[in-house]
């Protein structure tokens, strides 16, 4: 494979593939490289309740199915690697896979998402998704009255432990310091939070349960001694990590690392588009990052159309 394509598109999630559809759709004969782990963080999430159409929970892996099934009818090429490099130097990009294998794009969609910071523990990796979640807008609904704790003291853990407090009935935020990083307005909004409740100087060694959460070890970080408290939800809320570092160099990033778009999905590099969580810090949601990709495939469009087609 060495061809010159109209649209490359990088990342399998709801942005990549959402942007595929909509460049199908405009004949721009798109491809997308989508990873040999397809689908993004939808894949290792539960019931989706939350985006439009279905009248019941739909699971994560599910919906990406339908995603793909969708691309895959409307003529979108797919291929299972992982891109190695992008070369943005000049047009037309180019884009090679750990495979060998090398596109030429006339322009580009960068889709390659963020994953959650976690813990680490085997215990964690094991619960996800029986009681263990990194995002509280996409499964607090399914803790209507109980006991939850909340790891992390940025302001999106505060942001995280305050809307949890919506269903649940107490919210323990663990902190590994004994003072909070998140901003002044964060802090005094959750602190004022009746519902919710600290523990300073403590970190989240294991999770307890077997088949769900059923509560956390915590230890005291001046100390070392552990504790454990009942819980039934663990939500992990240490920071995101957007998965830039292809084009790092080449495109402008923030101090985060994620990539800078101008408000309608367009970066530093004419022609170079990114959607979803890689240039999204604030909302993460798969209806956002699929209203991205939208976006980028339009933009895209629009470029194509404003620009002579290049050679390879």
């Amino acid at each position: 494979m060495q061809e010159t394509r109209k649209v490359v598109i990088v990342g399998s999630g709801a942005a990549g593939y959402t942007a595929g559809i909509y460049a199908a759709r405009a004949n721009l004969s798109p491809i997308l490289f989508g990873g040999v782990s397809m689908g993004g963080q939808l894949m290792i999430t539960s019931d989706v309740e939350n985006f439009p159409g279905f009248a019941e929970p739909v699971m994560g892996p599910e919906l990406m199915e339908r995603m793909m099934k969708q691309c895959k009818r409307l003529g979108v090429e797919i291929v299972a690697e992982n891109v190695a490099k992008i070369d943005f130097s000049k047009r037309p990009f180019r884009v090679e896979t750990t495979e060998g294998k090398v596109a030429f794009a006339e322009t580009l969609i960068l889709a390659t998402g963020a994953k959650a910071k976690l813990l680490d523990i085997e215990s964690e990796k094991r619960l996800m998704g029986h009681g263990v979640s990194a995002c509280a807008t996409c499964d607090g609904f399914f803790f209507k009255g109980k006991e939850l704790f909340v790891v992390g003291g940025g302001d999106t853990a505060m942001e995280e432990a305050t809307f949890l407090t919506k269903f649940a009935s107490k919210v323990t935020v663990v902190h590994r310091r004994d003072s909070l990083r998140a901003s002044k307005i964060m802090q005094d909004r959750a602190q004022r939070n009746p519902k919710i409740h600290w523990i300073w100087n403590a970190t989240v060694v294991e999770v307890l349960g077997k088949e769900m959460v059923e509560g956390v070890r915590l230890q005291d970080v001046n100390t070392g001694k552990t504790t454990d408290h009942k819980t039934q939800g663990l939500f992990v809320a240490i920071g995101h990590d957007p998965a830039s570092q292809l084009v790092r160099g080449q495109l402008e990033l923030d101090a985060a690392g994620y990539v800078k778009t101008d408000g309608h999905t367009r970066t530093s590099v004419p022609g170079v588009f990114a959607a979803g969580d890689v240039m999204d810090p604030h909302y993460r949601q798969a209806i956002t990052a699929a209203g991205a990709g939208c976006m980028a495939a339009l933009e895209a469009e629009r470029f194509l159309a404003a620009h002579e087609t290049v050679a390879a």
